[in-house]
This record gives structure tokens, C-alpha cells and sequence, in this order.
């Protein structure tokens, strides 16, 4: 595909956006580690003895350094060209988990990233060009079709299975409960981040998205989906290697972030 000006713009923050990221998961994981000798009781298990450690915020800055360049790429970029682009941070926290953490990246795990590089490469190449986009309610109309209301209706009960089923059972032994949670969670709020940035542009350029309900709608939803996001993806982090967490919470993150973007979007 051709890259517009816009687009180009999605794709830098988006790289950048991945650095930051993928630096985060381990200075988080840092953190997490000193909070847990400090208090005995780990994130894993309940503990939130790290909001005390100044080395998980400072991860948790890094992290948000990351997604404010990433939710101004969703505002230039489509979401399939944006979202792909997270596979740099697969390649960051690998690298530095390898060093840092002494977390071990076998062959299969090297493989494995290759992959994920490989894919997201193709995605990007042969991503489709999105229909512009002139309102935020624009985005209202999209987000409550009945094929996108059933998608976030799927994703809601299976967001509560997991919660309440399987992540007492086992969360602390299968990383995909975890990571399927922020993976689901993830999903609705890259759609609710594409809608707010979409806005805020429109309203630089003169054209006053605030005072719509949609857009304070979108707000709320992303703070929830983030919220829960970040507490579970702390619990990931601290049962997990970092090298087993960051390319599954990748793959899973951007295959249903695409298939929410397909069913939202109508990007074939």
C-alpha cells in the first residue's frame, strides 16, 4: 500500500511508541521484584505493595510515555497499521529481559519473535486504506452496529469468565488467563482510543468534538479498559517471565485488536 503523510506520522509515533513500551515491561518488572521482597506479598498473588516502589513507577511513566505516542498514532493511522507495529516492543523487552533479568530466550522463543516480526511486516505492507473519518459520531454509528455490539458483548462475558472463573483457578499457572484478559480488554480500548484521538484531532483543527456525549463515552471506556489492563498485565508480569508475556500478549492483543478493526471499521 502506499503510506499518506498522515500515515507516515502513525507509523513513527507507533515505532517510538514500541521502545517505550517494551522498555517499561521490564522496568516494571523490576520494580515488581524489589516491592516483593520489600513486603513479602507479590502482585501475583494480590499484593500492591509496588504502588510504594519508585522503580515501578518509573516503569509505569516509561509506559505511559508509550501510549501517549501510541494513542496519537491511532489518530493518523488506521488501527491494522498501527497495532502490528507493537512487535518492535516483542524485540525491546526480549533483549532486555535476556540481559537485565536473566530471563533466558530459547530457541523457540527466538523463532517465535521472529514470527511475530514476519507477520506484523505483511500486515503492515498490506494493510487497507480506512474511510475517513469526520465526527465522532462518525465512530458512534460504527460502535453500535450489531455486529460490533456483539462483538463487545463476546468479549464482556468472556472478560468475566476469565475474572472470576479461571483466573482463581488458574491464573497462576496458564499465562493465557492474564494475558487474555488485557488481550480482550486491550481490544476495546484501542477502538475507544481511536475514537477519543480521532476527536481531540478534529478539535485542534477547529472542528469542537467535546461537546458531544460520544466522546466523554469514549473517555470513560478507555480509562476502564486501561485500569484493567495494567492491573492484570501486573499480575502477568510478576507469575510470568517477560519473555513469555510480552510476544503472547502481542499476537493475542493484535489479533483481536484486527478483528475488532475488520468488524468496526469494515476494513477488508
Amino acid at each position: 500500500m502506499s503510506f499518506s503523510a498522515e500515515n507516515l506520522k502513525g507509523i513513527v509515533l507507533a515505532v517510538s511508541s514500541s521502545v517505550f513500551i517494551g522498555g517499561s515491561f521490564i522496568i516494571k518488572k523490576k520494580g515488581l521484584k524489589r516491592a516483593a521482597v520489600a513486603s513479602g506479598v507479590r502482585a501475583g498473588v494480590g499484593g500492591h505493595a509496588y504502588l510504594l516502589e519508585p522503580l515501578w513507577w518509573l516503569g509505569m511513566i516509561t509506559m505511559i510515555v508509550g501510549e501517549i505516542a501510541n494513542f496519537v498514532a491511532y489518530a493518523f493511522a488506521p488501527a491494522v497499521l498501527v497495532t502490528p507495529l507493537g512487535a518492535l516492543s516483542i524485540i525491546v523487552s526480549a533483549v532486555l529481559a535476556h540481559f537485565i533479568l536473566k530471563e533466558r530466550l530459547h530457541k523457540l522463543g527466538i523463532l517465535g519473535c521472529v514470527m511475530c516480526i514476519a507477520g506484523s511486516v505483511i500486515i503492515v505492507i498490506h494493510a487497507p486504506q480506512e474511510q475517513a473519518i469526520t465526527s465522532v459520531q462518525a465512530i458512534w454509528a460504527m460502535a453500535t452496529q450489531p455486529a460490533f455490539l456483539l462483538y463487545v458483548a463476546s468479549v464482556t462475558v468472556l472478560v468475566f469468565i476469565l475474572v472470576f472463573h479461571f483466573s482463581p483457578q488458574c491464573g497462576h499457572t496458564n499465562v493465557l488467563v492474564f494475558t487474555g484478559i488485557c488481550s480482550l480488554m486491550g481490544s476495546l480500548s484501542v477502538m475507544s482510543v481511536k475514537a477519543l484521538g480521532t476527536a481531540l484531532r478534529l478539535t485542534f483543527e477547529g472542528n469542537n468534538q467535546m461537546i458531544y456525549p460520544e466522546t466523554w463515552f469514549f473517555m470513560l471506556v478507555v480509562a476502564t479498559c486501561v485500569i484493567t489492563q495494567m492491573n492484570y498485565l501486573n499480575k502477568a508480569l510478576d507469575t510470568f517471565n517477560t519473555a513469555v508475556v510480552s510476544p503472547i500478549y502481542y499476537v493475542m492483543f493484535t489479533t483481536l485488536t484486527i478483528l475488532a478493526s475488520v468488524i468496526m471499521f469494515k476494513v477488508t
